[in-house]
Parts: C-alpha cells; sequence; structure tokens
C-alpha cells in the first residue's frame, strides 16, 4: 500500500518550470472537466480498467513505473512494462490517453541528505525495499527510463510528467526533476479515490460514496491498476459507478493535455 497522499501545487509556481508545447492545452468538451489519473500497480485489473474506459469514452493519464505483476490470462507475472504488456500500452496509446513517468523502481522519497542527493526507496527492481543513495543524475534517469521503453513499445512519445510514488516528494527533488525537464503532477484532496486504503476499513460503496459527493470540476483524480494489499479490489467496481455517477452531473473526464497547466508540458527527454 502507498500511504501519503500530496497537495497540488500552485498553478503559478509549477508554469515557471513547465516544457512548452507549442498546441498548448487541448480544449475540454464540456464545461466541468475532471482528469482521471492512473498509476500502475500488479496489473490483475488492468484489462477490465481499460474496457471500462473505452465502454464509456473516458481518456485517461496513466502513470508509469515497472512494477511487478501478477499472472493476468496468458501474460506471466513479470512487470508493467516488459514485453508481455507492450502491446496493452500501444493499445491505449491509439486510443489517445495520456502518459507520464512513475519512476523506473517505483522509487519513494524518504529523505533529502546533507550532500544534495536524496536518500530513496525502491518498492520495485533489483533493491526493492533497500534504502539508498540517489543524486539528482541518477533520479533523471529514473525518471527518463519509463519514457525510454514506452517509446520502444508504442512508437510515441511519453510526456514530461511525472508523478512521485506515493506522492512523496521535496521542494529539493521537484528542482532536480525540474532541471532534467520533468513536470511533477499530484492530485486534488477530492481526487484521492482510496483504492490503496485496506478495505475492511474503507469498504468499496463508502469510498464510492464520498467520491461522488466531493469531487467538483477541475479535480484531478487518482487510482492505480491493481493494488496488492487491498483485498476487496476497489476496480473496476467503484470505476463504473463513478463514471456514470459523475457524467450524470455534467462532468466529462478529459487527459492531463486538457488541464491549464499540464496541458502545456512537452514530450519527455530522450
Amino acid at each position: 500500500m502507498r500511504a501519503g497522499h500530496a497537495v497540488l501545487f500552485s498553478a503559478a509556481a509549477l508554469a515557471c518550470h513547465a516544457p512548452v508545447a507549442a498546441a498548448g492545452p487541448e480544449r475540454a468538451p464540456c464545461s466541468k472537466p475532471v482528469y482521471l489519473t492512473i498509476d500502475t500497480g500488479h496489473m490483475g485489473v488492468a484489462e477490465l480498467i481499460a474496457d471500462t474506459l473505452d465502454r464509456h469514452g473516458v481518456k485517461a493519464t496513466f502513470f508509469l513505473a515497472n512494477e511487478a505483476t501478477q499472472t493476468v490470462g496468458d501474460r506471466p507475472a513479470g512487470e508493467t512494462l516488459d514485453p508481455h504488456w507492450a502491446s496493452f500500452w500501444k493499445r491505449l496509446a491509439a486510443q489517445g490517453h495520456d502518459f507520464g513517468s512513475h519512476t523506473w523502481n517505483h522509487l519513494v522519497w524518504r529523505a533529502d541528505r546533507p550532500d544534495g542527493a536524496f536518500t530513496m526507496q525502491a518498492t520495485a527492481g533489483a533493491r526493492r525495499g533497500e534504502r539508498q543513495r540517489v543524486d539528482a543524475t541518477a533520479y533523471c534517469a529514473e525518471l527518463t527510463a519509463p519514457a525510454q521503453r514506452f517509446a520502444a513499445q508504442t512508437g510515441r512519445s511519453m510526456r514530461a510528467l511525472f508523478r512521485a510514488p506515493g506522492g512523496k516528494t521535496s521542494p529539493a527533488l521537484l528542482r532536480a526533476a525540474a532541471a532534467c525537464g520533468w513536470q511533477h503532477v499530484g492530485w486534488s484532496d477530492a481526487g484521492f479515490l482510496g483504492d490503496e486504503l485496506p478495505s475492511d476499513r474503507y469498504p468499496n460503496d463508502a469510498l464510492l460514496r464520498q467520491a461522488l459527493a466531493r469531487i467538483r470540476s477541475g479535480d484531478i483524480l487518482m487510482m492505480h491498476l491493481g493494488i496488492w494489499s487491498r483485498q476487496d479490489p476497489w476496480a473496476p467496481a467503484v470505476l463504473e459507478p463513478l463514471i456514470t455517477g459523475l457524467q450524470a452531473r455534467g462532468m466529462c473526464f478529459v487527459t492531463l493535455r486538457a488541464h491549464p497547466v499540464y496541458g502545456r508540458v512537452g514530450d519527455a527527454p530522450k
């Protein structure tokens, strides 16, 4: 389970470091846009989520890390960005979804270090669970690796957006990322959908009621492609009634390409 959630930074603070795409933000198809963002996970419900989005005409922004996966159909257990999942990402890219980095090893910031580097803890990869020193150059490589793999698998460019795992950052970490061309994306307080919370204390029906009551136009929502620790899967059980409930209130789901700040971010660094 990933702990904590981040407060969105102000548009003015974000815009000063944002790489600018020539076309600018896309136009949302309604006056009440919401921005669904989806982080990688165990992928056990990934196809069901993708089908739900497609069925309701929802476009989302996905943040990709190379996380451990379950066995799913004819795909063996492996990682989210291994060759078995290439066709999945290629299909979503062709459908018009948006993509950003979630760091290669799902690297969680723990502390700034006196030497200017960071103490980080990977929750994926060969050093999973270890606390390690990561300098700015290494962190930039962590951000860029998912973009390189995504481009190789899909033939398309990821944008220079990233979400720090767990939403955990520091001003120094954000400066290091901005210096190598990356723009951080958090989520709105009401947009924390709770799919990573324990299902015995936060059942699906309660999370759905809360989301429908609190979400407003302009909110950035956050969910995952499967959480290992949740016993009663949140998705797709809550996702479909959440979508239809918000659409009934006149809201439309758009990618961050239509966001007034994040829509101006260009392609990921090579």
